[in-house]
């Protein structure tokens, strides 16, 4: 099953994707709430208008993102000899244990929407390709075995940063954290018709050009060890998103770093869930 949100005559409509590649308006209040509700949308509602805009898929999520830094071995390791990795020391930097950040729930913008770089003060916008995480069950202390269990669905996410904000606060929250730098899309698809995530295929190009390419089978820590640590700690709720890291091949790893600027465009497919692409303004 596939899930979307769009605009339709000005309010948040959510949708669900027909056999015959309809996306149909769905009876629920918001595709968050049949998440936590659990519930399976009848397919035969009105059509959605073609004039629609696409939101993110939850476009307000209940609570901030929680997102893993450093969750690819070749990306801890073009991170940490970038110099920018928020009060880490240079070299290999790959970690012994997840790093658990949050964005904000007003970073989250929709497939197209304009990534604002004028939000950031430095000029050091950069990008992250990110498979991401619905979870449909919540649960606190959540083992390894039954971690899948807990899995609505998945969809795209870019971590967008202010890489110079992250280097001089020393922590993520404020450089991950700006209005319109966490793009999502374009729409969540469930667990059972994604199957096994490892096989999924993540590629994020800038301006047509291939920038990142990997297979989620090269996380460090895979989907059931974040669920397990995350939920050690914090009670996950039904809604709850997992952005669960990017590869290599980001902005800050290029000599000199090449940041984002207004007019270009990033997009990022990961194998079965689509495109996310988005402008920069």
């Amino acid at each position: 099953m596939r899930l979307a949100t769009f605009e339709v005559d000005g309010r948040p409509q959510p949708a669900v994707l027909r056999a015959d590649g309809q996306w149909r308006m769905a009876a629920a209040e918001s595709v968050l709430a049949m998440v936590i509700e659990g519930r399976r949308p009848d397919p035969h509602g009105a059509p959605i208008p073609a004039h629609a805009r696409r939101l993110a898929p939850i476009p307000h999520p209940r609570r901030n993102i929680f997102c893993v830094g450093k969750n690819y071995r070749d990306h801890a390791r073009e991170f940490g000899q970038s110099g920018f990795d928020g009060g880490a020391k240079g070299g290999d930097e790959v970690p012994e244990h997840p790093i658990v950040f949050c964005k904000a729930t007003t970073s989250v913008i929709g497939p197209d929407a304009p990534i604002p770089s004028a939000n950031d003060p430095f000029a050091s916008v950069d990008y992250e390709g990110e498979l991401a995480v619905t979870i449909g069950t919540g649960g606190r202390a959540i083992t390894r075995d039954a971690a899948m269990r807990h899995v609505f669905g998945y969809t795209i996410l870019n971590d967008v940063t202010s890489r110079e904000a992250q280097k001089r606060h020393k922590q993520w929250l404020l450089g991950k954290g700006p209005d319109g730098f966490c793009p999502m899309g374009p729409e969540i698809v469930t667990a059972d018709e994604v199957g096994d995530p490892a096989a999924l295929r993540l590629v994020t190009r800038v301006n047509g050009t291939i920038r990142q390419d990997a297979l989620v089978a090269d996380l460090i820590f895979d989907i059931p060890h974040l669920i397990a640590t995350i939920s050690q700690f914090v009670t996950l709720l039904p809604g709850d998103i997992i952005a669960t890291g990017t590869p290599a091949g980001v902005g800050i790893g290029f000599t000199p770093p090449r940041y984002l600027v207004a007019g270009d465009t990033v997009s990022i497919e990961i194998t079965g869930l689509g495109t996310l692409s988005n402008p920069v303004s």
